[in-house]
C-alpha cells in the first residue's frame, strides 16, 4: 500500500530532518512509528501527506509511493482523493463549528451523499459521544472528545490509509486506552493505519509492525510484538515498574507476559 524508500528531507535547504528513511505499510495493517521529540516522526508524515512544503520542507531524494502512485509531486487534496488522510498533531478541529459541521467539512471532497451518510454513521458508531454532542461547538469539547472528533473528521473522507500524528498527546491515561481501542477497531473495519506516537505502550499494543526513529534515521524495525520484548525498546521507551501499565492501553496485538509501563520523556 505505502512504500517509503531511502527518503531524505531537509528544511530550508540546510537542516536535514530525515536521512535515508525506508518503511512499508502493508494493506490492512497498523504500523507504528516511535521516537522521541525531534526524531523526525512528524516530518515523515508531512512528506507522505504532501504538507511538507507548507513548512518549508523539501524531499531531497528518495521515493514515497501509495498504491503504486508517486506522492512527491502531489498536494494534500490530491492525496485525500487517493484515500490517504492525515490527522495532525494537536487535533486542529474547527472550534467555532459544531461537531456535525466539523464532520461535514471532513466529507466535503465527496459528492456521494449516500457515502457521506454511511461515513457519518460509522463515526457516530465509533464515537457515540460525538452523536450526543453533535450540536455542540468543537471548542467546548474535552481534549479526548476533540481527538475523537479529529479522527472522525478524517474518517469522513473514507480513507484507505489513516495517518495519525500523536493521537495520545495531552490525554488522560483512560482516554489513551480508548483511543488505542478505536484505532484497532478502525483497522478491523478495513482501514490501514500509520500511527506516529511517543506512547510506545499504546502504539505497540495495536500495531502489527513498528519502526523506531532516532535523529532522522530508522534505528530499529520489525514486528511490534517482537520489538516490545527487545532490551533497547524496553529500556528507552517502555520502562519497568513491576506493576504493569497504568495507562489503560489495549493489549490487542503486542500483549505479552511481561508487563510494560508507559514511556515518559
Amino acid at each position: 500500500m505505502l512504500t517509503v524508500d531511502d527518503l531524505h528531507v531537509t528544511y530550508g535547504g540546510a537542516v536535514q530532518a530525515l536521512r535515508g528513511i525506508s518503511l512499508q505499510v502493508p494493506d490492512g495493517e497498523v504500523v507504528a512509528v516511535l521516537g522521541s521529540n525531534g526524531a523526525g516522526k512528524t516530518t515523515l508524515l508531512r512528506a507522505i501527506s504532501g504538507t511538507l512544503r507548507l513548512q518549508s520542507g523539501r524531499i531531497e531524494s528518495g521515493s514515497v509511493r501509495f498504491d503504486g502512485n508517486d506522492l512527491r509531486a502531489r498536494d494534500p487534496a490530491q492525496s485525500v482523493r487517493m484515500g490517504l488522510v492525515q490527522v495532525p498533531e494537536g487535533r486542529r478541529i474547527f472550534g467555532r463549528l459544531t461537531v456535525e459541521e466539523n464532520l461535514r467539512a471532513g466529507g466535503m471532497g465527496s459528492r456521494d451523499k449516500a457515502a457521506k451518510a454511511r461515513a457519518q454513521d460509522r463515526v457516530y458508531d465509533l464515537f457515540p459521544v460525538l452523536r450526543e454532542r453533535s450540536s455542540q461547538r468543537g471548542a467546548l469539547l474535552s481534549g479526548g472528545e476533540q481527538q475523537m472528533l479529529a479522527i472522525g473528521r478524517a474518517l469522513m473522507a473514507s480513507p484507505k490509509l489513516l495517518l495519525l500524528d500523536e493521537p495520545s498527546l495531552g490525554l488522560a491515561p483512560r482516554i489513551i486506552g480508548q483511543i488505542g481501542e478505536v484505532i484497532a477497531e478502525i483497522n478491523r473495519q478495513g482501514t490501514s493505519v500509520l500511527l506516529v506516537e511517543q506512547n510506545a505502550t499504546m502504539a505497540l499494543g495495536v500495531a502489527d509492525l513498528a519502526y523506531v526513529l532516532d535523529v532522522g534515521e530508522v534505528s530499529l524495525s520489525g514486528k511490534a510484538r517482537e520489538l516490545a520484548q527487545t532490551d533497547e525498546v524496553q529500556r528507552l521507551y517502555l520502562g519497568h515498574d513491576g506493576e504493569g501499565s497504568g495507562d489503560g492501553a489495549p493489549r490487542t496485538r503486542a500483549a505479552s507476559g511481561r508487563k510494560l509501563s508507559r514511556w515518559t520523556p
